[in-house]
């Protein structure tokens, strides 16, 4: 009975080294630095990061090297959904996670900064324009939409966490982007059987300052839900239709799908 054991322990013994050096393989020296990198930065590590949040499809933006607000919700999702702590900081436990989670990431030429060769003739020097600035708001929201998105996230999600309202906040915003729907909040908000709160009253109701920051939050960039266009509580759901769209993630109690 001895050499079998011998051997099952063996196994065992192996079998944990081997995950071992699969949790914690060490990043590549020349991936990260060892600066903590926040909101406002610049250089490598930026490049890096968005870079790699690209690969796992957190971040749509140019890989440009600038810490702007689509970065750091991007960063901030990718935490959410790794199980970190959501701080939008570029730390050193978010590095390696970010690192271990791609490590069949390559980076193209543009996305290491290294400009493209052309051959056109060279044209007379412009003037130096003035850096772009990423805005809150999309082109098109008016004061109005504002005030009828937080009412409709009030009515909608007050019983929802905070995330769960900046994700029904997302769904209005998302709807506007695509073909399929109102090109406007207001549209969107009003139009017939879209919204439970519209159809009992409760889309007047007075949101409070933690719905008007959800849709702040939604308008800079956060959409928790993936690019969802429809949601659902399971609980309280009558449409058996609903049951048939491709379903993202549950945040709360609501089911968002595409």
């Amino acid at each position: 009975m001895k050499q079998p054991f011998k051997w099952l322990m063996a196994v065992v013994v192996v079998a944990m080294l081997v995950t071992t050096a699969v949790v914690v393989w060490p990043m590549r020296s020349d991936a990260f630095s060892q600066q903590i990198v926040k909101v406002g930065a610049e250089g490598k590590d930026v490049r890096e990061m968005q870079g790699r949040l690209k690969f796992l499809g957190f971040y749509t933006g140019k890989v440009d090297g600038i810490f702007g607000w689509r970065s750091y919700w991007a960063l901030r999702n990718f935490q959410y959904e790794f199980g970190m702590k959501v701080d939008g900081v570029l730390g050193p436990k978010t590095k390696l996670k970010l690192y271990n989670a791609t490590t069949q990431y390559k980076p193209t030429a543009a996305e290491l900064g290294v400009p493209e060769t052309s051959k056109a003739t060279p044209s007379a020097p412009s003037a130096p324009s003035a850096p772009k600035k990423e805005t809150y708001r999309p082109a098109g929201v008016s004061d109005n939409d504002l005030r009828l998105m937080a009412n409709a996230v009030y009515g909608e999600s007050r019983g929802e966490p905070y995330i769960g309202q900046v994700a029904v906040a997302a769904v209005i915003l998302n709807r506007t982007k695509n073909a399929a729907f109102p090109n406007t909040p207001a549209g969107v908000i009003f139009e017939p059987r879209a919204f439970t709160a519209v159809a009992d009253g409760q889309i007047w109701l007075t949101p409070n300052e933690q719905s008007k920051r959800a849709v702040n939050d939604a308008l800079k960039g956060w959409d928790p839900t993936g690019g969802a266009i429809y949601y659902f509580n399971p609980d309280t759901a009558t449409s058996g239709w609903i049951w048939s769209r491709p379903q993202i993630k549950k945040i709360g109690r609501h089911i968002f799908c595409r």
